[in-house]
């Protein structure tokens, strides 16, 4: 399965590399970011053994369609998109905080409300909330983030306390985070489709906010489809959704959950191609566009060549 799962590329005036979960990030010469998303997969903060053919693909590509239509909200660090798996733009330095924003009780919220906690981040839950259940708004319950590990849950109390980020900052981060939101839940609503939740990242780039990373990508979003929504929260059944989670699903359903001792289950080539089959699908319905797969032959030299391409010329 051609999947690039890992890069170790050295351009011209390079001066750092960074590996992330997913993306591996290039610095030139604290000019360029050249970010490159691989097809590396992860959950609960472990990255899985195989890479997902198109993964890198799909992600890239949402996310650069969802920044060029929010630019106008907040600017965006993107400046080129040189290769279907790289993005290009501004060295920002980023906040120490993600700004998670959720419409509905899903996902980790639930599972903290289930298990009792009607306070998540500082912000107070309502009683009487069923899994997937609307909140009356969207609440913001940003979380630390984790270099190595988990990322930590955190008020907006704590953040400016522990001087993570200044009051007057945070309070634009939460500004563009609730605008942003509301784009990518007009988009969705237009595709049929609900944005459960999302997580955004901001950074600073001459005294300015910038968005940052990626946005409203299977991997940092949570989509449910909209029909049938009410009818299944009516009879507590499970929402079909497009997101990470039906991987997150499927490694729990075979007793792993990213503790300590527990065994990543075998990803057999037929798991495989039905995560990339599923994050074809999420580009599909998000994007209402057929998704062209990019010759992936020779990808990494097909990668690197674009970059290098994009380098001599700017």
């Amino acid at each position: 399965m051609n999947a690039i799962t890992k890069t170790s590329f050295n351009f011209p005036n390079q001066k750092s590399y960074y590996k992330g979960k997913v993306r591996d990030v290039y610095n030139i010469n604290d000019k360029f970011l050249v970010m490159v998303v691989s097809d590396r997969i992860s959950a609960f903060d472990v990255v899985l053994p195989k890479g997902i053919p198109y993964k890198g693909q799909v992600l890239n590509q949402i996310a650069a369609k969802f920044l060029k239509a929010t630019e106008d909200i907040v600017p965006n660090w993107v400046s080129a998109v040189p290769d279907p798996m790289v993005s290009v733009g501004l060295l920002c330095e980023p906040f120490k905080v993600e700004m998670v924003i959720r419409g509905y009780l899903s996902g980790h919220a639930w599972r903290e409300y289930k298990a009792g906690k009607r306070t998540l981040c500082g912000v107070t839950l309502p009683e009487g909330l069923k899994e997937n259940d609307k909140f009356p708004q969207p609440i913001i319950t940003p979380t630390t983030k984790a270099s190595v590990g988990h990322d930590e849950d955190i008020s907006k109390e704590e953040i400016i306390k522990q001087g993570l980020v200044s009051k007057e900052d945070y309070e634009t981060l939460e500004k563009y985070a609730r605008a942003v939101f509301q784009r990518g839940t007009e988009i969705a609503d237009k595709m049929g489709l609900i944005l459960v939740d999302t997580k955004y990242e901001f950074g600073k780039y001459n005294g300015k906010i910038y968005l940052i990373d990626e946005i409203h990508t299977p991997d940092s979003s949570r989509y449910f489809y909209k029909e049938g929504y009410q009818e299944h929260q009516q009879k507590g059944e499970a929402q079909k959704q497009l997101s990470k989670e039906f991987v997150r699903e499927w490694l729990m359903a075979n007793g792993f959950q990213g503790k300590e001792g527990q065994q990543i289950p075998e990803m057999t080539d037929e798991i495989i191609t039905s995560i990339s089959e599923r994050y074809i699908e999420l580009y599909e319905k998000i994007v209402g566009e057929k998704f062209v797969k990019a010759d992936v032959s020779n990808v990494l030299e097909r990668v690197e060549k674009n970059i290098n391409n994009f380098l001599s010329s700017n």
